[in-house]
Order: structure tokens, then sequence, then C-alpha cells
């Protein structure tokens, strides 16, 4: 199903999308996609990304070797299954050496249900004002800070708040390197690693486009693929006639 263009309805109908499609998603990680020991949970929270993301936890963390640009898709079975294709952007940037010693003060359930990754999909409350923007990406750094793998998906163009994409705001507080949205591919795919080297793999999209499956990180190493296609498109099944009439439409309607 290529993506639809939602400037075209209010933010209150992005929303609805938004909540069915975080469900979707977190049924197809915890329906085999996720190996032994992960689960994700839809959580509101008042830390790293704010609310209404899904974290993805585990009793243990498995140790990395760090070699993401060849990166092993895992099963429920824990077993490499495929490798990442190069992406259309990739960058990493190292961690600054005071911030690798900042102590930080974490209390931890006795079970080990540490969180491991977060899926963020940006709704247009995340890009209305300057204070939004910045929040959204102070907390996005703040997660990879945090050792918490990351995957952001925006179907939203830039606006006057990130006038080169959300992947260019975040990864500017990592480096100088300049990441140069093309023009007419102004959506953002962007699922970033959080070891000792942050790392971006970036695929930029427009409507009309389907969906790709991007990398979930559970480790700098080892990922599983998100169906962000499919998951797209059973959130979309329960949107309002009314409003998959004014998406669907061949042009936008008069006044919007």
């Amino acid at each position: 199903m290529p993506i639809h263009d939602w400037t075209r309805v209010s933010d209150g109908t992005f929303h609805d999308l938004h909540v069915a499609w975080v469900a979707e998603v977190r049924t197809a990680l915890n329906d085999g996609l996720l190996p032994p020991g992960y689960y994700a949970q839809a959580e509101q929270i008042a830390g790293p990304l704010g609310p209404d993301v899904l974290a993805l936890q585990a009793d243990t963390y498995p140790q990395a070797n760090g070699t993401p640009p060849g990166s092993a898709a895992v099963g429920t079975g824990g077993v490499a299954t495929a490798t990442l294709p190069p992406p259309r952007h990739f960058a990493e940037a190292g961690m600054d050496d005071y911030v690798l010693k900042r102590r930080t003060v974490v209390v931890r359930h006795a079970s080990g249900d540490r969180i491991v990754a977060l899926v963020e999909i940006v709704s247009p409350g995340n890009k209305s004002s300057r204070h939004a923007i910045r929040s959204f990406v102070e907390k996005a750094v703040e997660a990879l800070y945090r050792g918490f793998h990351l995957l952001v998906v925006d179907l939203f163009p830039p606006t006057p708040r990130d006038p080169f994409g959300i992947h260019a705001a975040i990864w500017g507080e990592f480096a100088a390197d300049p990441y140069h949205l093309p023009a007419d591919e102004p959506l953002t795919l962007a699922a970033y690693t959080a070891g000792p080297r942050k790392q971006a793999r970036v695929e930029p999209t427009a409507v009309g486009r389907d969906l790709l499956s991007m990398p979930l990180f559970l480790t700098p190493d080892e990922f599983v693929p998100v169906p962000l296609e499919a998951t797209y498109r059973g959130a979309y099944r329960g949107v309002p006639q009314k409003w998959k009439q004014v998406l669907e439409a061949p042009n936008p309607p008069a006044g919007r």
C-alpha cells in the first residue's frame, strides 16, 4: 500500500492511525519476529521518547561484536538469517569521552526487564513548535546515549522547525556531517544503533511509495526486520471511510 499524504487530514486522524500502527508493530514483533528473551510493549513513559513509544525489552542483553554494516537478522531461535543491504545513507559518529564517563543512578527491576530498543512513529505534534521538535530530538539523543537502539518513522515532510528532516535534526547532535534530504523524497525512515559508536541507516522515501522493512537493532550487530508495510496496511484498514476518501483522492481537496 503506497504511503498516503497525511498532511491532507487532521492531526487527530493521524493520531488514530498512530495508535493502531503502534499496536500492529507490537503484535508483529511479539508474534515471532523477536528471539527468545525479548518482548515488545506499547507504553506511555515520561522518558525517551515521550508517550506512545514501542519499547523493546529483554531479560538479558546479548554482547555485541560491533560490525553494523554487515548486521545479521535474528529469528525466534536467535540464528542469523539475513544481512542488511547497503542503506541509502549510512553515518557513524563516536561518543564523547566525557559522556562515556558520565555517572547515572539507575533503578532496575530484579527480573532484568531492561529497555533495549524503541520504535517512534513521528506525529504532527512532534513538529508543531520549536519546543516540540527540540524536545523530540533531545529525547531521541538521550535514548541513544543511554544505550537504547532506535527506529524512527516520519511520514511528514520537513517543517521550518526541521528544514532538513528529522534525521538531520537528530544526527546533528552527534556529528557535523551534513545530511541532505532528497527534494523528491521528503519522508524519513531511520534506524539507529546505540553502541559507543552511534550508527544511522537512513532510507528517504515519499508519498506514493511502498514502505520498506527497516531494521530494529537488538545489539549493534543484530536486528529484526520491522514489516512497516504490512503493519501500516493493517492499521490503515481501520481508518474511517470519510478520511480514506480524502487520503486516496487524486488531488488534495480544496482548502487543505
